[in-house]
């Protein structure tokens, strides 16, 4: 079964095309077609891992290198957990609606963080990713003003929570999970949620996954290397102890 969502297109064959802004990310692209990105409606199907990781070849260097440049590693990053340092970076292309999201926020990352984020191998950095609409963007908007008072993984929590994506994600339901997040004052998060900086940081994460290629939710980036959807936690465990040992050469 597919692992990734995307929304309804006119042809798969044509989303498989993805405008590629700057010549300079071609190589990238490329690299993440090897993932075979999924396209499925979203839903609750338990994902099935295999096929979804781009096997190393000698001329993907050039890809990967490019690919390892979009790793942050801002000091004052409030989406991401892990060191700054952490000698592998795991980015996370999401949305809220996704299920297939929400299925890897719920059974595959805490045991990620566990393993590899408490002993200081791994860095999670998230992107705002929304394909589904209105409602995706005003839920990505909230969880970056959920951050700006250090509440985004509580607020990533309540809105992955199991029967939460069914619920919706209105004004009024934002404001339910910010509550069930612990955000201190709410009146700040609407106003953070409705403000320029907001619309700012989602259109950085939305440019930087569209000249990549990104054309599913989730997606990810492991040192450059692409895995496509919800795969299990053997799956990312494999590349993230490749890439630690990879990287300690």
């Amino acid at each position: 079964m597919p692992s990734s969502s995307r929304p309804s297109r006119p042809s798969s064959r044509s989303t498989a095309k993805t405008l590629l802004a700057c010549a300079g990310v071609v190589l990238a692209a490329a690299a993440l077609g090897l993932a075979s990105w999924q396209a499925t409606a979203p839903d609750d199907r338990p994902a099935r891992g295999g096929g979804a990781v781009s096997q190393p070849r000698s001329e993907d260097s050039g890809a990967r290198a490019e690919l390892l440049k979009l790793a942050r590693r801002e000091a004052g990053d409030r989406l991401a957990v892990g060191r700054q340092d952490a000698p592998v970076v795991l980015i996370e292309y999401s949305d809220f609606k996704c299920g297939y999201c929400g299925k890897f926020a719920r059974d595959t990352e805490p045991e990620l963080i566990r393993k590899y984020v408490e002993d200081g191998t791994l860095r999670i950095e998230w992107r705002n990713f929304p394909i589904f609409g209105e409602e995706s963007e005003a839920a990505a908007k909230a969880a970056w003003a959920a951050g700006q008072q250090d509440r985004f993984q509580q607020f990533h929590a309540a809105a992955y929570a199991p029967g939460a994506k069914e619920k919706g994600f209105g004004a009024e339901r934002l404001l339910e999970l910010a509550r069930e997040a612990g955000v201190p004052d709410l009146e700040r998060f609407s106003r953070d949620m409705a403000g320029e900086a907001a619309a700012a940081a989602l259109a950085r994460d939305r440019e930087e996954g569209s000249r990549i290629g990104v054309a599913s939710t989730p997606s990810f980036l492991v040192n450059g290397r692409p895995i496509a959807g919800a795969q299990p936690y053997g799956t990312f465990a494999a590349v993230i102890d490749g890439a630690r040992a990879e990287a300690a050469r």
